[in-house]
């Protein structure tokens, strides 16, 4: 940066317009003129909205002042080596939306009211710079201060860094270390700093899903703008921009722009003589110290905030039993996890410990949710995993811990511990080894394979159900990895498939679905192809059929296509119809195979009267709940039946699509099996020796859950016939953190923002199955009761003042699975029903701006409107008992701001 006396005007090194100097000795960046002083303006404003570039809606402030500049020294060894003064003066803060009027939270206080006077002295103490060929080199300032207002000097002397030719480098600067790309042009310079390469240490977590996940993007532009070689001003630009990606209104923006401008030049203090530059800056005065440009971390003081015991009293009432089908119980649950993560370990354990039986389940939710250390050190010192009183509690931290957002090292190092210790209950000891396969996977997605603790689970997992004796742990292996899905595991399921018993063979053919399409090569599809065409053994239906659909969804060839084909017509009766169902399935909701399956089809030995048209009341469909540009969520109901009219299995799923990303939100699997004796029937091939059960399993949020078991034994069954009263049995209920994204920003003005997105479900998946001989009628029913409320929020803090913005939505919403059979004739009634509730659906956005001292400004508006429920078409061809509505897509009322 170089003053002329003649022109007094802020000079930057002439140069061509290729950005090259004309000047020998000044080669690279700014250089100022010996003897003068600079006196410039700058302001740095910060606005908040939801994206929609409406200033008029926004939130935000002003920080404005005078600058004076003067260099104090330059190495006579080199003109590039030079020792700058820059001083803030005349500093004031005012609002950047100027329609504020008298709602102003400025008006009528001055800058030492509002700054506080300590804090404004310490704005306008000077720093000094050293630069080096144009790049910081040194930051000097007082020890001490606050640090928000060190920072903000950062900011402002972070402008005075830049190069004059074209080309990438990395810099070092308030945002941290940063890669920088500068185009230089004959009228101006322009910086685009990178981001999202800047090293700085700052807090911060997302959740892995796609899906659940949130996408953010920053951008950074500084221009030199320049007039007859001189730099005569400096504008620069900076945006975040984040938004939710399965709910596109919660969005919002933060925009931070700084403006430098010369006004004018005098006559300045003489340059102090001298080599070294330590010396001269002792001789200006001994209290400056070197500190790092980069932005430092502070926290605002929060007086008079109230304790965790006080928050949880306030929270409490939101939590009890009655309440969780409410959105208000979610939104008690996300607020009270922020006041747990910076609690300490003892505050947490004092309220556990003094909690009522009714909310504690919620509470440890909470608890475990929140992810640190003292959270976890607490529950694990308040659960005894030795004793079996408390399996709800356990139950319910370990599930909490499976859907954890960002799980680390120490938490599947806790499961682990607690899994080599004794238990007072199985159910809890197999829960532990199936939650720990979850995290291994969640680890592994972000690059945390190598982990003691990752291979360590691995060992375990893999290890234990190679040697495995009895059959409860094989199963309870198997189930882990369901949810590890390690590849390396794949051939011992290959083995537990083809070779296993019934149930084994089956849990490992579900868990090889699970799988991605590259992990299902030629080798694993052979064996599968064996299984179906049982090439070797006589298999189960339930087994047959899932390794055929296995086969169909990941890219078959011609000829597995073909025998699949030709398979029809040659298998049990339900079998039969459900393969036709199966691949017509495919073909209606033009799935990735349902190519290969029309080529197929053009041979006339496939694709004929006798194949196509067999009876039955198996079926399988699949349909969208919702379809949106860029999102679906798609339904599947495949149910199986006996060749008696029972049921087999009943598998219900859901899954949300963004883009390329999936989530598996939720299976529902209902399974029966040996009951043909209740009603003199003849089993099918080769389940003539089965046991009588029923039992229910389920997948929630990609997290596969320990079955449940309706009951088990002929014994067992006709006890449950005769005491029977149709409740549903619970498959998994709780709170659940769903969306978990917090990023702390160092703005290059100096400010602090925060970005936060929560999202959290209040859920209860429950099932029952009911058996009437009198009426030889069978039913099941799966019922879904959730509520959500997501909140999203942004914040700019200089610690003096505040600004924030709060989009959030809620809803209470219900979907309801029936399926009943009679088999008193065949082909048997089928009645299977699906309906989802009209819901309301709730929208709130919360604007402010807030003193340290108090006075603020709040601005709220809200918008709702209601979804109008639906019943979905389930393929029914057998409909005498009941007839399915089919509803027009869900509509939401029109208008509003949102």
């Amino acid at each position: 940066m170089m003053y002329t006396e003649e022109s007094c005007q802020y000079h930057m090194i002439s140069h061509n317009s290729n950005g090259k100097s004309n000047w020998k000795s000044h080669t690279t960046g700014l250089s100022l003129n010996n003897d003068r002083l600079y006196k410039l303006t700058y302001s740095t404003e910060v606005f908040l909205d939801r994206g929609k570039g409406k200033q008029e809606d926004s939130v935000g402030y002003r920080i404005s002042s005078n600058v004076d500049v003067i260099l104090l020294w330059r190495n006579p060894d080199g003109d590039d080596d030079q020792l700058i003064q820059i001083t803030m003066k005349d500093v004031n803060v005012e609002n950047v939306n100027e329609q504020r009027g008298e709602k102003s939270i400025f008006k009528g206080k001055n800058p030492p009211k509002i700054i506080r006077k300590e804090n404004l002295e310490a704005l306008q103490r000077p720093v000094l710079l050293h630069l080096v060929h144009g790049k910081v080199k040194e930051f000097y300032s007082y020890p001490n201060e606050p640090v928000a207002i060190e920072n903000l000097k950062r900011g402002l002397a972070s402008l005075f860094q830049m190069q004059l030719s074209s080309g990438t480098t990395n810099e070092v600067d308030i945002s941290g270390d940063c890669k920088v790309t500068y185009q230089a042009h004959q009228d101006k310079v322009t910086k685009i700093k990178a981001l999202d390469s800047c090293k700085i240490e700052r807090s911060g977590f997302t959740t892995s899903n796609q899906v659940l996940g949130v996408t953010s993007k920053a951008t950074s532009v500084t221009t030199y703008k320049i007039e007859d070689s001189f730099v005569i001003a400096v504008f620069a630009e900076e945006t975040h921009a984040f938004r939710m990606n399965f709910l596109q209104t919660i969005a919002g923006n933060i925009v931070s722009k700084q403006k430098l401008e010369l006004k004018t030049t005098e006559a300045g203090p003489r340059l102090i003589p001298g080599k070294q530059v330590a010396a001269i800056i002792k001789a200006v005065d001994s209290e400056y110290r070197a500190l790092p440009i980069v932005g430092q971390n502070f926290q605002s003081e929060c007086k008079g905030c109230p304790s965790l015991a006080e928050h949880w009293q306030s929270t409490r009432k939101h939590l009890q039993p009655d309440n969780l089908s409410k959105a208000e119980a979610v939104r008690s649950f996300l607020a009270f996890i922020q006041h747990l993560r910076t609690a300490r370990r003892e505050e947490i354990l004092q309220i556990l410990k003094a909690e009522s039986k009714e909310v504690l389940p919620q509470l440890v939710d909470a608890v475990t949710s929140a992810q640190t250390s003292d959270s976890l050190d607490a529950i694990l010192d308040f659960l005894d995993f030795k004793s079996d009183s408390s399996v709800i509690l356990q139950e319910r931290f370990l599930y909490a811990c499976g859907f954890a957002s960002h799980p680390d090292e120490e938490l599947l190092r806790a499961l682990i511990s607690k899994f080599k210790g004794s238990f007072g209950s199985n159910d809890i000891r197999e829960t532990v080894m199936i939650i720990a396969g979850a995290l291994v996977r969640k680890l592994c997605q972000n690059e945390g394979c190598k982990l003691k603790a990752v291979v360590e689970a691995k060992k375990l997992i893999l290890g234990g159900l190679e040697r495995a004796e009895k059959k409860e742990d094989t199963m309870m292996y198997l189930l882990s990895l369901k949810n590890a899905l390690l590849p390396e595991g794949i051939p011992l399921l290959l083995k537990y498939a083809e070779a296993g018993e019934g149930p084994i063979s089956h849990l490992a053919t579900t868990t090889l679905q699970r799988y991605d399409v590259r992990f299902i090569t030629d080798e694993v599809k052979k064996t599968l192809n064996r299984i179906y065409h049982q090439n070797r053994k006589v298999h189960e239906k339930t087994v047959r059929t899932t390794a055929a659909t296995i086969i169909l969804n990941n890219n078959p060839s011609y000829m597995e296509v073909k025998n699949i084909l030709l398979s029809i017509g040659e298998l049990p009766k339900e079998m039969n119809k459900y393969m036709l169902a199966v691949v017509q399935d495919i073909l209606r909701f033009e799935m990735p195979a349902s190519k290969m399956v029309r080529r197929v089809l053009k041979e006339m030995v496939t694709h004929n009267y006798d194949r196509f048209s067999k009876s039955g009341s198996s079926s399988a469909y699949t349909g969208y709940i919702e379809r949106a540009p860029h999102s679906a969520s798609t339904y599947s109901l495949d149910i199986l039946y006996s060749g008696s009219g029972i049921l087999r299995r009943s598998n219900l799923n859901i899954f949300q699509y963004i883009g390329k990303a999936n989530l598996h939100s939720s299976q529902v699997v209902i399974e029966a099996q040996g009951l043909e004796a209740l009603i003199a029937a003849t089993p099918d091939e080769g389940e003539e020796n089965l046991d009588s059960y029923a039992g229910m399993s389920a997948i929630l949020f990609d997290v596969q859950l320990r079955p449940v078991t309706f009951f088990n034994g002929y014994s067992d069954l006709m006890s449950k016939m005769l005491s029977a009263s149709g409740d549903p049995v619970s498959v998994v209920k709780g709170l659940i953190l769903l969306t978990d994204h917090s990023q702390e920003l160092q703005l290059q003005s100096g400010l602090k923002a925060n970005m936060d997105v929560q999202g959290g479900i209040a859920i209860d998946i429950s099932g029952a199955m009911e058996f009437s001989l009198w009426y030889r009628e069978s039913k099941t029913r799966v019922k879904n009761r959730v509520a959500l409320a997501i909140v999203g929020s942004i914040t700019v803090d200089s610690s003096f003042v505040k600004a924030g913005l709060e989009i959030s939505a809620e809803t209470e919403a219900g979907l309801e699975f029936v399926s009943t059979v009679q088999f008193s004739q065949y082909p048997f009634l089928v009645c299977m029903q699906m309906d989802k509730d009209g819901v309301p659906f709730r929208q709130f956005e919360t604007k402010y701006e807030r003193l340290s001292t108090g006075r603020g400004y709040v601005s709220r508006r809200r918008k709702e409107s209601l979804i109008a429920g639906s019943e979905f078409p389930l393929h029914q061809e057998n409909s005498d008992m009941c007839k399915v509505v089919f509803a027009p897509e869900p509509e939401s009322s029109s208008g509003g701001w949102f």
